[in-house]
């Protein structure tokens, strides 16, 4: 056997749900712990960072609302990698994936739509608009609720997994749109101000507590995930073991009545 087939076969080996199980299990309070040491040092940052010259104490939301919309972006785009992975490499742990990423992305993103409406509020004078960025992420959170109730919806477990991975990569078009919409449309929101080509556009006071805040919670989400795949692993097995047991009870010789 060629010597590229090591890393592939090392890497079948960690995906096997077993292995996974094992590596989760050991992963998960570390990963909990840290998020929450890096949250509560965000917070700390967060209450302690100066208000904004035009918005005064309300900014603050800032710093809850500007991570969740990023990970309710960062969270599609793992759904569509696990899309990737059930239509292309048949990965034994991408639907999981996807089924499990699902929900916590649908709360994600209601949390940024909530934060952003009560943001938006002493700003715009208004708690929602229809304008590109906002109309986006409320599509985002329709396509989360649709694929949510597609991975329940079919019995077939592998006919469940191929259309939820194709509605995923299908809707995956709208990512782009949500991150570019201010610049391609007149919205009310502000152009981007953290990820720029001459730099952040935030004062660094501000900016450090929203990227403490942005770590954290991107923890918190990977302790989630981790624990919502493995949920779904163990789920599947039950499952599994009540269909043999059905099947074992309907072969079983029976006596006359």
């Amino acid at each position: 056997m060629s010597d590229t087939a090591t890393p592939i076969r090392s890497w079948m080996d960690v995906a096997n749900p077993t292995r996974f199980l094992s590596i989760a299990g050991w992963l998960i309070p570390w990963v909990g712990a840290i998020a929450a040491l890096v949250l509560a040092v965000g917070l700390y940052m967060s209450f302690t960072a100066p208000q904004d010259y035009q918005q005064g104490e309300t900014v603050r939301i800032m710093y809850v609302h500007v991570p969740f919309a990023w990970l309710s972006m960062l969270c599609y785009s793992l759904m569509a990698a696990s899309a990737l992975g059930t239509l292309v490499w048949r990965h034994p742990l991408a639907d999981v994936s996807l089924k499990a990423a699902a929900p916590l992305g649908a709360a994600f993103t209601f949390i940024a739509l909530v934060t952003g409406s009560i943001w938006g509020k002493p700003m715009w004078g208004t708690w929602w608009v229809w304008d590109a960025r906002l109309t986006s992420v409320f599509v985002l959170f329709l396509l989360y609720l649709g694929i949510i109730a597609l991975t329940r919806a079919l019995d077939d477990p592998s006919r469940s997994a191929k259309a939820a991975a194709i509605v995923t990569l299908v809707g995956f078009v709208n990512i782009p749109i949500i991150r570019f919409s201010v610049d391609w449309w007149n919205t009310l929101h502000q152009p981007a101000s953290v990820i720029r080509m001459d730099g952040p556009a935030i004062h660094p006071t501000m900016l450090w507590p929203l990227l403490v805040m942005a770590l954290g919670f991107s923890l918190l989400f990977v302790a989630f995930h981790l624990v919502a795949m493995r949920n779904e692993i163990w789920a599947r097995r039950v499952a599994a073991m009540r269909r043999l047991a059905a099947r074992g009870a309907d072969r079983a010789p029976r006596g006359p009545a």
